[in-house]
């Protein structure tokens, strides 16, 4: 199962450390190196504009090469996702005025073209726009970081 990764499971990371927790680690960098562990370009941008932690970022930085930038493909389903006139919510008006980088229908698109499964901290809500909702709509797999630790099955 290819992983995309929402930014908010990146901040979640920060709470693990590399230290204290280094076989969830292991378990991360193996993904990584399987490539099923991989995320957008705009959540990097995302990522970079918040305060997450030092050794997620220092980590991400590491593993750049997992923030991948959109293909055309990805494109298309991004624009799929936003003629849904309800998730064009998921631009929210701070992002569109302050023109900072919104990586939800990327994230999406990106489990759409690659069969992925959208790893997530954000919960289903009803009548929402949130990335759950937009999985749930267009029939794509999602789950927490906790719901990917027990899908690979990780017990620490």
């Amino acid at each position: 199962m290819i992983y995309v990764v929402d930014s908010n499971t990146f901040r979640v990371l920060g709470n693990y450390y590399p230290a204290r927790f280094p076989s969830l680690w292991e378990q991360l960098n193996a993904l990584v190196t399987d490539g099923r562990w991989s995320s957008v370009r705009e959540v990097r941008k995302e990522l970079d504009l918040q305060n997450v932690s030092e050794h997620v970022d220092q980590w991400a930085e590491s593993v750049k090469r997992i923030f991948v930038p959109p293909s055309t493909h990805d494109l298309e389903k991004v624009a799929e996702i936003l003629a849904v006139r309800h998730f064009q919510q998921l631009i929210g008006e701070k992002q569109r005025l302050r023109g900072w980088p919104v990586a939800d229908p990327f994230i999406v698109a990106r489990a759409m073209t690659s069969g992925g499964c959208v790893v997530t901290e954000e919960e289903w809500k009803k009548n929402g726009a949130k990335i759950p909702n937009v999985c749930e709509h267009f029939g794509v797999d999602w789950t927490s970081l906790e719901g990917l630790m027990d899908r690979e099955g990780w017990r620490f």
